[in-house]
C-alpha cells in the first residue's frame, strides 16, 4: 500500500467509528435509565461479563465503574462455568455485553442469572437477540459497518460498547455525586490522588525540626536555629506560645544593607508580621498555590489558637510529586 493509501484506510476507519459513536446519542433513552437505576439501587456489585474483543471491553468498562464511584468487577463467562458463578450474588447486577447476543459462553450462565434473580443489563448489537431478550433491560449498540473492510474484525462495535459503557460511568458518577476527592481515594498512588489526598501534616517540618526562637532572642542566634534546622527561616513565638513572626533568608539580605549589629539586634525588630500561615489539616496542594501566588518558600503551619505546629517548604511539595 502506498503512503497515500494508508492514510485513506486510517481515515476511513476513524470516519466509520465516528458515524458508530455518533449514532449512539439517540439511544440514550429510557433503557439507559433504567440501567442506570438497576445499578443505582444495587446493593452488591455490578459484575460485567464478556467473551473475546468484548471481554476485553468489559473488562475496562468493569474498571471505569469501580474507579468513579460504583463497585464492580469482570467475570470471565467461560470462567463461570468452571466455578467462578461463586462470585454471583442476588443482590448483584450483571452487565452482559456481546455483540451478536448469542455468545454460547454467556447464553450458557443465563439460566445461573435468572434463577438467582440477579438482575440483567444487557448491552448487544442484535436488540432481539437471545441475550437482549433475556435482559431486564438491553442497551443497543448495533453500528451499520464495523470499520474493518471485511465487516468481520470487532470495531465499530467494541469502540460503540466502550462509549456506552463511558456513559453509563458518567450519569451513575453524576447521579451518586461522585467527587474529585472521591476519584482521589481510588488513585491514590497518581498524580491526582497526591493532590487531593495529601495534607499538609503529611510534610511539615514538626516538634524538634521547627525552627523557633523568641521576640528577644538576639539576630545571631536567630541565624544559627536558621543554620541548624535547614528551612531557610525561623519562627518567632512569643510567650504565650502564639506565632508573632518569622525571619528568612529573604530578610536577612534585607536585614544586611541596615548594617545592624547581629549580635545585639533582636529578632523581633527585624521579623516578618503578619505573615501568610496555613494549617496542618490544609490540603498540600492548596499550600502550594499560597506559595506561588505570594512568591514565598515556606509557611508555617498554626494551630486554632494561633500557635505554630510545623513549617511546609517548597521542596517538600516538590519531592511529594505536586509540581
Amino acid at each position: 500500500m502506498s503512503p497515500i493509501s494508508l492514510i485513506e484506510s486510517g481515515r476511513r476507519t476513524i470516519e466509520l467509528e465516528r458515524r458508530a459513536v455518533s449514532d449512539l446519542s439517540g439511544r440514550i433513552d429510557e433503557n439507559f435509565c433504567r440501567a442506570c437505576e438497576l445499578i443505582l439501587t444495587c446493593e452488591g456489585r455490578v459484575i460485567v461479563v464478556g467473551m473475546g474483543k468484548s471481554g476485553h471491553i468489559a473488562n475496562k468498562i468493569a474498571a471505569t465503574l469501580a474507579s468513579t464511584g460504583t463497585p464492580a468487577f469482570f467475570v470471565h463467562p467461560a470462567e463461570a462455568s468452571h466455578g467462578d458463578m461463586g462470585m454471583f450474588t442476588r443482590k448483584d447486577v450483571v452487565l452482559a455485553l456481546s455483540n451478536s447476543g448469542s455468545t454460547a459462553e454467556i447464553i450458557t450462565i443465563l439460566p445461573l442469572i435468572k434463577r438467582m434473580n440477579a438482575p440483567l443489563i444487557s448491552m448487544t448489537g442484535i436488540p432481539h437477540s437471545t441475550l437482549a431478550k433475556a435482559a431486564d433491560v438491553n442497551l443497543d449498540v448495533s453500528v451499520q459497518q464495523e470499520a474493518c473492510p471485511l465487516n468481520l474484525a470487532p470495531t465499530s462495535s467494541t469502540t460503540a460498547a466502550l462509549v456506552m459503557g463511558d456513559a453509563l460511568a458518567i450519569a451513575l458518577l453524576e447521579r451518586r455525586g461522585f467527587t474529585a476527592e472521591d476519584f482521589a481515594f481510588s488513585h491514590p498512588g497518581g498524580a491526582l490522588g497526591r493532590k487531593l489526598l495529601l495534607k499538609v501534616r503529611d510534610v511539615m517540618h514538626a516538634g524538634s525540626a521547627l525552627p523557633r526562637v523568641t521576640p528577644a532572642t538576639p539576630l545571631r542566634e536567630a541565624l544559627l536555629e536558621m543554620t541548624r534546622k535547614k528551612l531557610g527561616m525561623t519562627t518567632i513565638v512569643s510567650e504565650n506560645g502564639k506565632l508573632a513572626g518569622i525571619f528568612t533568608d529573604g530578610d536577612l539580605r534585607r536585614t544586611l544593607d541596615q548594617e545592624l549589629d547581629i549580635h545585639r539586634t533582636p529578632i523581633s525588630q527585624v521579623m516578618t508580621r503578619n505573615c501568610k500561615v496555613t494549617h496542618a489539616d490544609m490540603l498540600a496542594a492548596e499550600a502550594m498555590r499560597i506559595m506561588e501566588d505570594s512568591a514565598i518558600t515556606s509557611l508555617v503551619a498554626i494551630d486554632d489558637e494561633g500557635r505554630p505546629e510545623g513549617v511546609v517548604h517548597l521542596h517538600d511539595l516538590i519531592r511529594a510529586g505536586l509540581a
